[in-house]
């Protein structure tokens, strides 16, 4: 190994223990590196206890890495700090790296006439490597360098031998216990990532939030999140972190090309130790060195990469690929479910704003205002259960001093309901023209929509057609609740009855003739009246309805109307209404 740069020597410590106490030294050892598991300390310890075997000025413990075949300064004394942050040994190179590859001890008494010894630094003459193995594997290297020529012994090899020995179980312990505490932070930092992921449902914020968490977990100097376009045909940036500052960078790849695109193709994660050497490397910054691309794939979907880059070459592992690939699956869920949310609230405002237009239009299918008759004053308001309902009120004028009053109800609620009523109330004003009798005008919307059945559809209707000269009222009824007639002595059903529209073929309607007097009513109501509920479980029912009319009686038809939906919301004690709520008051002149 070369001559490392080192600070002024420190001063002679005592020599090494007689050989007579070495076992007893050796069982020190083994003591003081086993007490712990923290390799840091393993390692310090280590330091200590071969300087009391073997002076030295330079020393240093130097780990491999297995995969590249390296070493690399874990431990030193008298070594500059660039030096330890910088050096890799391969194996082969210098005097470490022979010990690596030899597996055997190299004690070099003069190093400048050693072929292997790359000089540095021409105060070192004396230099000594003694290979640490585990399982017969190297897993790393002691090293010692002095100014002093001939300083070493083949005492001072063994000595060093014996002790590299006992250390090599304790540090591949201390190893695997610092990967196992690493390996836990690791997951339960992911734990947290996860659950925080799942919380933020705005894409962009998941990106910034993403760049912030990954560092938590893994160092870069440029964080990339690439999205496959609309397209499919190239990654566009969607966020790039560089130092800690957003930057635009508004170079789009081609699905296929470079780094990124090789992980999105391969469906896995890539790791490449130095840009400058792989050819599929598109230059973005020139200071990268090693670069780490992971996709982003939800239900077999690519939707596309992270990508890390470093200017320091080597930096990241299949370790480090693997937590991004864990990492990256979170982050494709969390983005496909920000995804769906953004959909939802986009067709939820869409529908909102249908909605409004449609509860507009819904308003303006309902008559602006009652119509004024001499001998008919006439009241009505209809309330829906949602934004749109499917109940309906109508009036329409005939010949010879005649108007048709209409109330209904279609099944079900919401906007199939409106627009099912919607389309009776077309098909009705359509009928109506032709001036039929209510029980007429029944038959034909039947027959109408029969020729255009909707499965599970059909309307309950009241067709009345007041006459103002006769003062009558004649009634046609398919299946909303009977009206009610009012008078002085009391209250009465108008039993009119028949089958609702658009259920059976060749259905017959009655009509119920009623003479109206001066001061009487007649009030048509939907079933979401009388079956309100209150939180009991009750319904309001026809006689509570009868007995708020008798005690309204001489009111106008409007106040009427009024105590009748104020007496409604009372009984419910703030239950919402599961129904379309109408009512019409007719009150004779």
């Amino acid at each position: 190994m070369c001559a490392f740069c080192y600070h002024p020597f420190m001063e002679v410590e005592p020599q090494a223990p007689p050989l007579a106490d070495f076992a007893t030294f050796m069982l020190e050892v083994s003591d003081l590196v086993n007490g712990t598991l923290d390799l840091d300390q393993v390692l310090t310890r280590v330091a200590e206890l071969v300087r009391r075997v073997v002076h030295y000025d330079i020393f240093a413990i130097l780990l491999a890495n297995e995969r590249s075949h390296e070493l690399r300064i874990r431990l030193a004394v008298g070594h500059l700090p660039e030096v330890v942050d910088g050096v890799r040994v391969k194996f082969g190179q210098g005097v470490t790296g022979q010990a690596a590859l030899t597996k055997k001890p190299q004690m070099v008494n003069d190093v400048l006439r050693d072929p292997h010894y790359l000089p540095v630094l021409q105060d070192i003459r004396s230099e000594l490597a003694v290979p640490i193995l585990w399982k017969n594997e190297v897993i790393g290297v002691i090293d010692i360098q002095t100014p002093e020529l001939n300083a070493f012994s083949e005492t001072h090899v063994q000595a060093l031998v014996l002790i590299a020995s006992r250390i090599a179980s304790a540090i591949e312990n201390a190893k695997l216990y610092r990967n196992a505490v690493q390996r836990e932070k690791t997951l339960s930092l992911l734990n947290d990532i996860s659950r925080e992921m799942t919380s933020i449902l705005s894409v962009d914020d998941l990106l910034t939030r993403t760049a912030e968490m990954v560092r938590r977990v893994i160092d870069y100097q440029l964080f990339s999140v690439l999205m496959v376009n609309n397209a499919g045909n190239k990654l566009e940036h969607r966020l790039s972190v560089k130092l800690g500052e957003n930057v635009q960078i508004k170079h789009d790849i081609p699905l296929g090309k470079g780094i990124t695109g090789a992980a999105l193709t391969a469906r896995q994660a890539v790791v490449v130790k130095d840009v400058r050497d792989d050819p599929r490397y598109i230059m973005v910054n020139p200071d990268v060195r090693s670069e780490m691309a992971v996709p982003l794939v939800h239900q077999g979907e690519v939707l596309g990469v992270l990508d890390l880059e470093l200017t320091r070459k080597g930096y990241y592992t299949e370790r480090h690929a693997r937590t991004m690939s864990s990492l990256a699956a979170q982050m494709a869920v969390a983005i496909a479910n920000a995804r769906l949310y953004q959909k939802v609230v986009r067709a939820e405002r869409q529908m909102e704003r249908d909605l409004r237009i449609a509860q507009d239009i819904q308003e303006h299918l309902l008559p602006a205002c009652c119509p004024e008759l001499i001998r008919l004053h006439i009241a009505a308001r209809s309330v829906a259960a949602r934004q749109l309902g499917g109940d309906l009120y109508d009036f329409i004028p005939y010949r010879a001093q005649r108007m048709a009053i209409a109330v209904g109800d279609v099944s079900g609620k919401g906007a199939g309901a409106a627009l099912y009523g919607a389309v009776v109330s077309g098909i009705m004003r359509a009928q109506a023209a032709h001036q039929p009798s209510p029980a007429a005008l029944l038959a034909a919307v039947n027959v109408a929509l029969l020729e255009r059945k909707v499965e599970s559809q059909f309307m309950t209707l009241i067709y009345a057609l007041w006459n103002e000269r006769s003062r009558r009222l004649q009634i046609a009824n398919s299946g909303l609740p009977y009206p009610i007639h009012v008078t002085a002595h009391g209250c009465s059903i108008v039993p009119a009855a028949g089958i609702p529209l658009g259920m059976l073929e060749d259905s017959k309607y009655e009509e119920v003739t009623v003479k109206l007097q001066p001061g009487e009513l007649v009030v048509f109501v939907s079933d979401g009246i009388t079956e309100f509920m209150n939180p009991a479980g009750d319904e309001y029912g026809r006689t509570r309805l009868e007995a708020l009319l008798r005690h309204h009686f001489h009111d106008s038809p409007e106040d009427v109307v009024s105590a009748i939906f104020t007496d409604v919301e009372r009984f419910g004690a703030g239950l919402l209404a599961a129904d379309d709520r109408t009512v019409v008051v007719l009150k004779a002149a």
